[in-house]
């Protein structure tokens, strides 16, 4: 039992590692750039600005708010020509104006609503697969939970990266266990785990201090 225990968890190991691999390898690139705040070409992407007059707006948008604004702000995005994830809205009351960043991976849109006029102005920018990187490694975060995901291919992005990490997890587990069973691999291994240990505990306490 033991030795079929060790077969089935060597091969997940190994080929759930490997599938995995790609989507690591997302996150490992991403971070560097997230660390030292800067994608190659992200500053110098193509721009360009349209108008698009006579927009059909849904009734009462202007008194909407959160979830239920975004998800009636999904059909006049699709009217102007604009795809992806809704960052916030900001309502100006007085002028009768929102205004909305919407991102997709390479490219940074805002789109400006004039509620009165019934036209919408969109400034879109290419920022490029590096900047794409980033944008997908911070998608999934915690920030305006009300409305975030609120794009199929965001949401689709952030099940995958919830299995990246439930994988990861399995991943740790089982190399810890492949490796317990080779009496002949404990030594170096308590080793290297008890210097990650410490490596772990330094940053924490240099940080925290």
């Amino acid at each position: 039992m033991n030795n079929r225990l060790y077969a089935i968890t060597r091969d997940l190991h190994l080929y759930l590692g490997l599938f995995l691999a790609p989507f690591v390898l997302v996150f490992s690139v991403s971070v560097f750039f997230l660390v030292h705040a800067w994608t190659p070409g992200a500053e110098g992407g193509a721009e360009r600005h349209w108008v698009v007059e006579s927009v059909r707006l849904p009734a009462e948008l202007d008194s909407l708010s959160g979830r239920a604004r975004v998800e009636a702000l999904r059909g006049v995005l699709a009217q102007v020509g604009v795809t992806g994830e809704i960052g916030f809205v900001e309502h100006n009351v007085k002028a009768r104006r929102l205004t909305m960043p919407v991102m997709a991976p390479g490219r940074d849109t805002v789109v400006q609503i004039d509620l009165a006029a019934s036209k919408a102005e969109i400034t879109e920018r290419q920022t490029g697969v590096w900047d794409a990187l980033v944008a997908l490694h911070k998608a999934p975060g915690p920030h305006l939970v009300e409305i975030r995901m609120n794009w199929l291919p965001m949401r689709v992005w952030s099940w995958f990266a919830d299995g990246t990490v439930y994988l990861l997890l399995f991943l740790s587990v089982s190399g810890i266990y492949l490796w317990a069973v080779l009496r002949a691999e404990r030594r170096i291994g308590l080793v290297l785990m008890g210097g990650g240990l410490v490596t772990f505990l330094g940053v924490v306490y240099a940080v925290i201090r």
